[in-house]
This record gives C-alpha cells, structure tokens and sequence, in this order.
C-alpha cells in the first residue's frame, strides 16, 4: 500500500481565517482543491498567475454565493505557501488583491 505524502501547508497573513469566513461549500472546495496540490495534484479549476510571482496559481471557485479564489505557490519543496483567498466582486480581479499576494510573496521568499 502507497503511503501519499502531503506537503504542509503554510498561511500567510489572514489567509486561512478568509478561507473560514467562505460559504460552506465553498470552504469546503478550497479544502479539496489545497488537499489535491498537496498530493502534487493540479487543482480542478486553475490558472497561473505571473504578476505575483514565479509559479504562482490561482485556484477558482464559483459556487451559488459566487466566486472565491485562493492564491497559492507550490514550487517549494518544504511547503505550499497560501498567499491571499478571497472573494471576487468583479470580473477582472482588483489591483489591491493581487498587490496584497504580490507582497505576501515577496515576504514569504525573504524568510525562506
């Protein structure tokens, strides 16, 4: 029998307490979908967000209550590192939000 390995995951800022404020069903996703890119899997519903950094993503979610998002990086080995989740508004995803992952990042790549 195969042993799978999840890699931990790491929460910056108040990454974690807007995943907890989700909807239900949503929280539950973000749940599922953090728990496949820990089994080295790609999330179901995805896309790479260069403007933040290097081999960062975007998991996407639409449920009733609408869509959330949660931005993540996977590339190190010792972590995946949640950078921001939160509920998109809008179509095209606000500056403020990707500037406030963007900083996360740079922060999160000082202390490693």
């Amino acid at each position: 029998m195969d042993i799978i390995r999840r890699k931990p995951i790491e929460w910056t800022g108040d990454s974690r307490e807007a995943i907890r404020r989700f909807p239900e069903v949503a929280k539950q996703r973000s749940g599922r979908e953090l728990a496949r890119v820990q089994e080295g899997l790609e999330p179901t519903d995805c896309k790479p967000m260069p403007s933040i950094g290097l081999r960062v993503s975007e998991i996407r979610m639409r449920e009733d209550s609408g869509a959330f998002r949660v931005i993540y990086v996977a590339k190190f080995s010792e972590a995946i590192y949640v950078l921001h989740a939160f509920q998109k508004k809008a179509q095209k995803t606000p500056k403020a939000e990707i500037e406030l992952a963007r900083k996360r990042y740079r922060a999160m790549l000082r202390a490693c």
